[in-house]
């Protein structure tokens, strides 16, 4: 069997002020055919698998272009096109094919284009006619599209969030389409649309004991796969939400019923769903008087996997007004403060300029005396499946007991060994601040005796009803009441 495997792969805040260009996706990663790595990577998933399947099963795989881009701003016109041509030029250059695979995220948008990924599907299909089975693997924080849907033959979404089975989908996805292929089974779809926007964390009931039951109930009584949307609330695109996707062997009726079940679960559990958010003041208070440490502090608001610049000075200003100590914060995305500080090396003393550079989402500068304490060239943290993420040029810098992570390469916390492996000592601190939704939970939650989600100002701002919304579907909770 001949397999076509490659991606084009974003998650685009449409209200964050940066655009992503084609620089944004060579940054993070692009490999042009046959160019992928021998080891695995987050954003390249279903070529992974297809390696893995096709070394076993004498597959003749032909590996197209991956391009994936850190989460930002609208993606340009050129660069969406110029990477969509160059994907498809592969694909052409590979038939006659038996089965693509595609690894795409489902939120990406570009100037012209509110569905990326529906646009991509319908010109493969194009190319490929309709007996050819086509999939992809995509992020929950997706907009599910009835284009998307009628284009492929099977779509997976990651259940875990911090998404940490983007393997094990790339491989349920890869197994499911050879099945296709092979004429065992005949894929029929069903969507719900829940008419709400909700994350789900994985890492807490009740959603572990929900997502736990959907996986029991894939691969038995026809129920191939059954997959939650959460929606991306910071794209504003007509199909944004959350939605249930169940694949079933060829029982329509069944897919329909078991998504509208699984639907009206949800939306009851959605109260449920969404952590406390404290403010800024209240979650210090929160992590200050709770007894022992370290607590940790998510500052999602700042999320650059959300799109934020993550330069975002209002917590640390907090902080610094309130004197904080035995703290640790980052990363801040701000490659001026990084470079200088590792100039100045480890041991100098001096004011640096920190954060509060992109936009007013940013908030202010702040002018603060820095101690460097370690500085490291081509730093690097795990990131999720543990796959490797460079953070470029960093520096541990502290403040009156406040100790301060700078990168120049924008990317948010994942692994603790963001600062340990930059010299900071995290079982040492009261509260750590970190920059990120939750992905970092999965490695931070070994260290953390107290997890709190605060809500800040930012581009991921926790409240949507602030958002200027143009183009979604109303009514819609939690939006809208």
């Amino acid at each position: 069997m001949r397999v076509f495997s490659g991606g084009i792969a974003t998650e685009t805040n449409t209200f964050a002020p940066m655009p992503t260009g084609l620089a944004s996706f060579r940054d993070r990663g692009y490999f042009p055919a046959g160019k992928h790595p021998d080891h695995f990577n987050f954003f390249a998933g279903p070529l992974w698998a297809a390696r893995l399947r096709g070394k076993d099963r004498g597959w003749d795989l032909r590996e197209g272009m991956i391009a994936a881009a850190q989460p930002s701003g609208t993606t340009t016109r050129a660069a969406y096109e110029e990477l969509r041509a160059e994907l498809l030029a592969d694909l052409r250059n590979a038939m006659p094919v038996d089965m693509v695979v595609l690894a795409l995220h489902g939120a990406m948008v570009a100037d012209g284009y509110d569905d990326c990924e529906g646009d991509l599907l319908m010109r493969v299909r194009e190319i490929v006619g309709p007996d050819v089975v086509v999939g992809a693997e995509l992020d929950p924080h997706n907009h599910l599209t009835s284009t998307m849907v009628e284009n492929a033959d099977v779509l997976v979404c990651y259940k875990e969030y911090p998404h940490t089975d983007v393997l094990e989908r790339a491989l349920e996805l890869v197994d499911l389409c050879a099945a296709k292929a092979e004429g065992r089974i005949k894929p029929v779809a069903a969507v719900v649309d829940c008419q709400m926007a909700v994350t789900i964390h994985t890492s807490r009931q009740p959603a572990r004991a929900f997502v736990d039951r959907l996986q029991a109930m894939e691969g038995k009584d026809g129920v191939l796969s059954v997959s939650i949307t959460h929606g991306f609330p910071w794209g504003d695109v007509p199909d944004m939400g959350t939605k249930v996707l169940v694949y079933t062997d060829g029982d329509a009726a069944q897919a329909r019923s078991l998504a509208r079940q699984v639907a009206d679960e949800l939306i009851v559990m959605r109260d449920q769903l969404q952590p406390p958010n404290p403010g800024i003041d209240a979650a210090l208070d929160q992590a200050l008087a709770f007894e022992g440490g370290p607590v940790v502090i998510s500052d999602g608001a700042d999320n650059a996997g959300g799109g934020a610049a993550s330069d975002a000075t209002f917590f640390l200003q907090r902080m610094v007004e309130r004197g904080v100590t035995s703290a640790a914060i980052g990363p801040f995305w701000d490659p001026i403060a990084a470079r200088i500080a590792g100039e100045a090396g480890e041991g100098a003393r001096l004011h640096l300029r920190i954060g509060g550079k992109v936009s007013p989402l940013s908030g202010a500068p702040l002018d603060l005396e820095c101690t460097v304490k370690r500085v490291v060239h081509e730093h690097m943290q795990t990131g999720l499946a543990n796959t490797p993420t460079a953070m470029g040029e960093s520096a541990l810098v502290e403040h009156d007991g406040i100790e301060i992570l700078l990168c120049s390469l924008r990317n948010q916390a994942m692994g603790t060994d963001l600062f340990t492996g930059i010299g900071c000592d995290l079982a040492a601190k009261k509260i750590i601040v970190v920059k990120s939704s939750q992905h970092f939970h999965a490695s931070y939650s070994q260290v953390a005796r107290h997890v709190i989600y605060a809500a800040a100002p930012g581009a991921v701002t926790l409240d949507l009803t602030t958002l200027p919304y143009r183009k979604i579907k109303r009514p819609k909770w939690p939006i809208d009441a």
